[in-house]
């Protein structure tokens, strides 16, 4: 049985990530193509209990080292529970996050060494990159709205940091398009969402049976 895909989708705070990556699994469910959704951090029993403590609370609840050890430690859940047998039984999988949001939020914008990060996925997840990673990238004030209307001005400890944060981690995101093409693509999601899963389409032609 041939190994299934395994595709994330990135971005900063209100780019869509959850409403493309449920309209891509409908997609490709009618092209023939079963594919599971799957969140970070989160996705099996142990990652969803630490994904409820970096979630919640204050903004200095953890430092940048601990959220960078507590996303290491859920992503290795969720790897070893759900992302690995659904591979290799052949299932495509969609990922809301994945590795390039640690190096983003808690490695550019929170001054973790990028080496470290790696060094912990290696170890943690066995070094697991996705096939593809589709990056939605929106202008700062767009994104900020769509967040503010979705989480009613409750966003978690993410949402609410200051700008100069989120253009940071939007920033590291087009750094690590620029450094890994093959990988990693960007994409305008400012557009409508019918035309924003046909240009994510597009980047997986090569990977469509």
């Amino acid at each position: 049985m041939a190994r299934g895909r395994f595709v994330s989708i990135e971005g900063g705070e209100g780019a869509g990530k959850s409403t493309q990556v449920r309209r891509l699994a409908t997609t490709l469910a009618a092209r023939g193509i079963e594919a599971i959704v799957t969140r970070e951090p989160g996705g099996s029993e142990g990652a969803e209990a630490i994904r409820a403590l970096l979630m919640q609370g204050a903004i200095n609840r953890w430092s940048a080292h601990g959220e960078t050890l507590l996303f290491a430690a859920a992503r290795a859940d969720h790897v070893e529970k759900v992302i690995q047998p659904a591979l290799g039984i052949g299932r495509w999988v969609l990922c809301d996050r994945f590795i390039d949001s640690t190096r983003a939020y808690q490695g550019v914008a929170g001054g973790i060494d990028d080496a470290a990060i790696l060094a912990l996925h290696a170890f943690g997840s066995r070094g697991l990159l996705p096939d593809r990673t589709l990056v939605l990238d929106v202008p700062r004030a767009v994104g900020a709205a769509r967040a503010l209307a979705r989480d009613g001005g409750a966003g978690d400890r993410f949402a609410v940091r200051g700008t100069v944060f989120h253009d940071d981690v939007a920033a590291a995101f087009r750094r690590f398009a620029s450094a890994e093409p093959d990988r990693v693509r960007m994409i305008d999601a400012g557009r409508d969402v019918d035309t924003v899963t046909a240009a994510l389409l597009a980047e997986l032609a090569d990977l469509l049976p």
